[in-house]
């Protein structure tokens, strides 16, 4: 009598492409998605202290304003974050007026990379980004 005996010779191999192919495609997809949200939170964080500092350091109103959104957009850019920011600046105790202070907050939508396509939503299809920043205008400027 002759037996048909099976040997696992080669499963291990099996199970491993198997598991690893499982697992590591999910992990790479949370790696990415990471590293995409921290280059936005470093490039929010700095475009909204660049912008404050150019809106501070302005003749004019209007001359901050457009000086602040190019500097948060060269600041983001640097960052690799092609997106344009949305920059918000808010003046407390008068805009660049001596000792006064101007609030930048800078955001930016984030779209993950396989997420975003499926959904295609703004709000359910990737990750907002906010930053806040608050400079003060030169206390010992000349009244502007």
């Amino acid at each position: 009598m002759k037996r048909n005996v099976r040997s696992d010779d080669g499963n291990a191999l099996v199970e491993f492409v198997y598991l690893a192919v499982l697992l590591l495609i999910p992990l790479v997809y949370v790696m990415i998605t990471v590293f995409l949200v921290q280059r936005a939170a470093f490039g929010t964080t700095e475009a909204a202290r660049q912008a404050g500092r150019a809106y501070a350091r302005a003749d004019t109103i209007t001359q901050a304003q457009a000086r602040g959104t190019a500097a948060a957009g060269l600041a983001m850019r640097d960052q690799g974050v092609s997106a344009p920011p949305n920059t918000r600046f808010d003046c407390v105790g008068g805009c660049l007026a001596p000792g006064s202070r101007v609030r930048v907050t800078v955001s930016s939508f984030v779209r993950l990379p396989v997420l975003g396509r499926v959904f295609g939503d703004q709000q359910r299809g990737g990750i907002r980004v906010q930053a806040t920043h608050t400079e003060y205008v030169d206390r010992f400027a000349s009244s502007r």
